[in-house]
């Protein structure tokens, strides 16, 4: 880990809004392809994932236009945005007003910049570096955002996020048509076409739904 992460944050991205959300602001990149590789020369012989946490992917952005447009959802309760990246969908819920957001990333650089961007909002998370598949810590509301993008690790989450429904936890998943996303067990609640950057999704307008589990 280099010395100074808060430091790295802040010297490789600006204050930006996400389309969805103009309301709130996070530490964001314009240049994909310089962060990423200013990532890789500070920490790539490290093993840390890319820098996911430097952008307001779809996904999340969708969860948290959803809740702060249906704040019933998350008011008063205890939510977990999982897989946060910058977080914008637990800060989304924690300005909608949820009692209690907990935010996790296996990545250590997209813990930091949850609590930056936390900061930067003026609400509070807890972000912690974790994989939280297979636990139960009493969430009222799991908001997953991005998360079936690849293959070996979705029917693992998908089945934990089917068995937090199963008894009685809303879990919300924020997506723009990833791959993997179990999309024979979801219904959706909302779209939204959603800006995006050509670089990282090859074109500038995505689709994003949030779902739920049907049934």
């Amino acid at each position: 880990m280099i010395a100074d992460p808060e430091r790295f944050i802040a010297e490789h991205t600006r204050i930006a809004s996400a389309p969805l959300v103009p309301e709130l602001n996070f530490h964001l990149a314009d240049e994909t392809i310089a962060i990423w590789q200013s990532t890789e020369e500070a920490l790539g012989r490290q093993g840390l994932p890319p820098p996911f946490w430097a952008f307001a992917w779809a996904g999340g952005q969708a969860l948290a236009r959803y809740v702060m447009d249906n704040p019933d959802i998350v008011t008063g309760r205890h939510v977990l945005d999982f897989a946060c990246g910058c977080a914008v969908a637990g800060i989304g819920a924690a300005r909608a007003g949820a009692a209690r957001v907990e935010a996790s990333e296996i990545d250590p650089f997209a813990v930091i910049a949850a609590r930056a961007n936390a900061a930067l909002n003026h609400v509070e998370i807890t972000a912690e570096e974790a994989d939280l598949v297979g636990t139960d810590r009493g969430w009222d509301v799991v908001l997953a955002g991005d998360v079936f993008y690849e293959g070996p690790g979705a029917q693992r989450i998908a089945s934990w996020l089917d068995n937090l429904n199963a008894r009685g936890c809303t879990v919300l998943i924020g997506d723009p048509g990833r791959t993997f996303l179990p999309k024979d067990r979801l219904e959706a609640l909302a779209r939204y076409d959603t800006p995006v950057s050509r670089d990282l999704e090859d074109r500038d307008v995505r689709l994003a739904r949030v779902w739920r589990f049907a049934g």
